[in-house]
């Protein structure tokens, strides 16, 4: 599509995503995915971790398209889900309460002032002790789809756990196929006190 195309940028908890109104369907759903890997390139582009198409929904307030930046579709993603709401609320569409359809079911959100709760969707899935060989080690996780699949390996120093090389190996491996999974990596460091790393999708 030609001209210009009007948008917003809105940061959560240290995720930052493109958002576009789009309820009037200007987007085409078959060109989404590369326009987004286009303009989420930082250094060349907007740059982003991802991009939300907002659009009308039959089932709630508003329903979104939530790509990350390498053009794939996710189906859920709790800091974007408050920014989302942020947006929503900035173009009108609701208040102090919030419903969003989502791939992972509608999500539900209350506003208070400046701040947005979301109610993410019911954990699934719970599995555990699945084991995943990769170079030189078999990693031992557990995995949880709250929206969005995770899986967990619980590791005795995070600071020194290899999120970069065994995270990408863990969320592309052939076990949590085809979707993939978050990779984190979490260390029990006190009674009430977990510290965690994490190699997203």
């Amino acid at each position: 599509m030609g001209g210009r195309i009007r948008f917003t940028k809105l940061s959560g908890s240290g995720n930052d995503f493109i958002f576009i109104d789009n309820r009037d369907r200007r987007f085409d759903a078959d060109k989404m995915a590369d326009f987004v890997r286009k303009v989420c390139r930082r250094g060349l582009s907007v740059g982003a971790d991802g991009l939300m198409f907002i659009e009308p929904s039959r089932r709630a307030d508003f329903k979104w398209r939530f790509f990350n930046s390498d053009g794939s579709e996710a189906e859920m993603c709790g800091n974007g889900s408050r920014c989302a709401v942020r947006f929503a609320r900035e173009l009108g569409m609701v208040k102090d309460r919030a419903s969003i359809e989502t791939l992972a079911g509608v999500v539900e959100a209350v506003i208070t002032g400046n701040r947005v709760k979301v109610r993410l969707t019911p954990p699934a899935d719970f599995r555990q002790g699945i084991r995943a060989e990769l170079p030189g080690r078999t990693a031992v996780l557990d995995f949880l789809n709250t929206g969005v699949p995770h899986a967990v390996e619980f590791v005795p120093d995070v600071e020194r756990a290899a999120v970069r090389e065994d995270g990408r190996r863990i969320r592309f491996h052939p076990v949590f196929a085809p979707a993939g999974a978050n990779a984190n990596f979490c260390q029990a460091a006190g009674p009430r006190l977990l510290k965690l790393r994490t190699y997203e999708r």
